[in-house]
């Protein structure tokens, strides 16, 4: 960088990548991926949700990767997001399971309550 010009132009495009980040429709997916999660099988489960919204195009779904929430013996734990609703907790996630939330809640709307932490035994 070797002007305010430059900065600015930065400034901008960055601005600019925020204000598209307001315009998706706000479904994020967040992955427990501390050491209890990938040691759990948590990588695996990320690419599957990546994997599964790249194949069916679905582009304005932000994936994310989070810390230990404390729930060790439930990971992988996966949690999404969907504006104006509460906030789906799954565990013991695996592949299978990930491409299958990301088919029925996130793409069809419908959570799959017997995966989430309210119906954990």
């Amino acid at each position: 960088m070797k002007s305010i010009e430059e900065l600015e132009k930065i400034r901008k495009e960055t601005l600019g990548k925020i204000n598209l980040r307001k315009d998706r429709s706000g479904i994020r997916i967040a992955v427990g991926m501390a050491t209890c999660g990938i040691a759990a099988g948590a990588r695996p489960v990320m690419m599957a949700i990546l994997d599964e919204l790249s194949k069916r195009n679905v582009t304005d779904v932000i994936v994310t990767e989070t810390g230990c929430i404390g729930m060790c013996k439930l990971e992988p734990i996966v949690d999404v997001y969907v504006p104006g609703q509460e906030k789906v907790t799954y565990v013991k996630v695996d592949e299978k399971k990930a491409r299958q939330i990301v088919v029925e809640h996130v793409i069809n709307g419908h959570p799959i309550r017997e995966w989430t932490i309210e119906n954990y035994e």
